[in-house]
């Protein structure tokens, strides 16, 4: 301060203290005004951060030492990182306790998927279930005989090497002749002849062109195999018939049609279960002007109900959920959506919450308050490390509960004691104390699974099956209407089931299709998923 502007100054001191109020007032704007510029440059930095990542970067909630700098040179080393993407810690296997480390402190970004190195043996049992046909190559005749004595050389041994070869499918002609009778006697004497003629084992769509294999393989390649409509019609055409897709649209609905009492089945078996893991994502569906955002949500029965099963709305509503689950009282297993709540509350259903969703929005956060981040995925990271523990030692829901009590309790204490402390550290706004309100808000569900051995840490089961939905939506970008949206929902129930269980969806739909015309509702759980046995000789 020069000496002129001392001399400004008032001599009162009444007025001095006014002075020097009104500049701490000011100098507390100006710096509530830089905190919270510097509050938006860091959620631009975050934002930028998690699109760069979206777009380049590891889909696992892994970490590394990232800054904004790091994070910009993804798309130079995303070739790089193709080779060597980071495991998820959770999926990690037990031989990584072994060397004494808490698997929650490995940096999972040193972590490698192991790769199979040299060739295949195709000797082995393990391909024993692929036919296998013999060449043999032998010496032409006029190179058998000794070129010293001239005598014929006897065989003594052989050389075999493999080789793996594919057939491309083809298309058959199939003529179903039905012979008729009649009572040539009769007839000579002007009277009924009684004819009579062969019935024909009922077909999936009665006087359809297709077949049960080739309605099978259309809804298996669209549904499990994700392949748009308009690829199959060049596929087909290629192979030397072709299928209009709007054709293939028709099967699509006519083969839901059929399985539709399976499916009704399913819903009953999952619905009384103990335990459902849900999910929803967008379903486009085509509308006048633009497309709609509907919904395929899914519903993840337990063990004893091994059925992965989806339903389709036309909007988010609670009236989806709410409807699917009426008269469900025992436990869902969902992200933090506002329509649970209610329904939960007005049906009596428990409503466990998802920890890999709260470790993610910590783990997107934590380049903007590394060392609070840190400390939270490390308490996180041991919840985590019990449960894979109990999953190696095949626990029972009740050794489960006692494991959870006597090691995940104190865990979740602590971190009830220190998220508000953090919280308090962080401005309002501040993506950290974002993701620290996201667990206090959601404390309820996401402790819910201490006292349920039968509750999952996580929702993963039906995340999963959301991303299948997610690729299949970015090959045929829509649903037709609403119809065709049950459609999907449908079909897609049944070939993730099949996935689920390690059954080939071609094979079992072709068989289902051929044998659920003529089969009674008594026998229908016999052709429920986890009932049903596959041929052993074939289709």
């Amino acid at each position: 301060m020069d000496d002129g502007t001392l001399q400004s100054l008032p001599d009162d001191p009444g007025l001095l203290k006014q002075l020097l109020l009104e500049r701490g007032q000011h100098l507390a704007e100006r710096d509530h005004r830089i905190a919270g510029l510097e509050l938006d440059k860091l959620r631009l930095q975050h934002q930028l951060m998690q699109a760069l990542r979206k777009l380049y970067g590891p889909r696992g909630d892994t970490l590394s030492s990232g800054t904004v700098g790091d994070v910009a040179q993804l798309p130079l080393e995303f070739a790089t990182a193709l080779e060597a993407l980071p495991e998820e810690l959770a999926d990690l296997p037990s031989a990584m306790d072994s060397s004494g480390l808490d698997s929650a402190t490995i940096d999972p970004a040193t972590i490698r998927r192991v790769k199979r190195r040299g060739r295949r043996d195709l000797s082995s049992d393990e391909f024993d279930h692929l036919p296998m046909i013999r060449h043999e190559h032998d010496l032409n005749e006029v190179d058998k005989p000794c070129p010293c004595c001239h005598q014929p050389r006897v065989k003594i041994g052989e050389e075999s090497s493999w080789q793996i070869e594919y057939i491309p499918g083809y298309f058959q002609r199939i003529e179903h002749v039905r012979l008729k009778y009649a009572c040539r006697h009769f007839e000579q004497n002007a009277l009924n002849p009684h004819i009579e003629l062969a019935d024909k084992p009922i077909q999936p769509v009665e006087k359809g062109m297709a077949g049960p294999g080739l309605l099978a393989y259309v809804v298996t390649a669209k549904y499990a195999d994700y392949l748009p409509l308009y690829r199959l019609e060049n596929i087909f055409a290629r192979n030397g018939f072709e299928i209009d897709r709007v054709t293939q649209c028709l099967w699509c609905r006519d083969v839901a049609g059929i399985i539709k009492p399976l499916y009704d089945r399913m819903i009953q078996r999952v619905l009384g279960g103990h335990v459902i893991h849900t999910d929803d994502t967008v379903m486009p569906m085509l509308a006048p002007g633009k497309t709609r955002q509907a919904r395929l949500w899914v519903y993840v029965g337990d063990e004893a109900n091994p059925y992965n099963l989806f339903d389709f709305t036309i909007s988010r509503s609670r009236d989806g959920p709410a409807t699917f689950l009426r008269g469900y009282d025992q436990v869902i297993v969902a992200d933090a959506y506002g329509g649970y709540d209610g329904i939960c509350l007005e049906g009596g259903i428990t409503q466990a919450g998802c920890w890999a969703h709260a470790r993610r929005k910590f783990v997107e956060a934590r380049d903007l308050s590394p060392k609070i981040v840190d400390e939270a995925l490390l308490l996180i990271g041991k919840l985590f490390t019990i449960e894979r523990q109990a999953r190696e030692k095949a626990l029972n829901s009740t050794d489960r509960f006692q494991l959870r009590q006597s090691h995940a309790q104190p865990i979740i204490a602590e971190l009830r004691d220190k998220l508000p402390m953090w919280k308090q550290s962080l401005l309002p706004k501040h993506p950290v104390a974002q993701a620290i309100g996201y667990v206090l808000n959601q404390w309820k569900p996401l402790t819910a699974f201490l006292a349920d051995g039968t509750i999952a840490i996580h929702n993963n089961l039906a995340e999963q099956e959301m991303k299948r939905i997610a690729l299949n939506r970015k090959n045929s970008l829509f649903v037709g209407n609403e119809r065709g949206g049950h459609t999907a929902a449908i079909l897609s129930s049944l070939t993730s089931t099949a996935r689920r269980h390690g059954i080939d969806p071609q094979i079992y739909l072709t068989q289902l299709l051929t044998n659920l015309p003529s089969t009674p509702l008594s026998q229908l759980d016999d052709w429920l998923p986890d009932r049903w046995k596959p041929p052993t000789t074939g289709v």
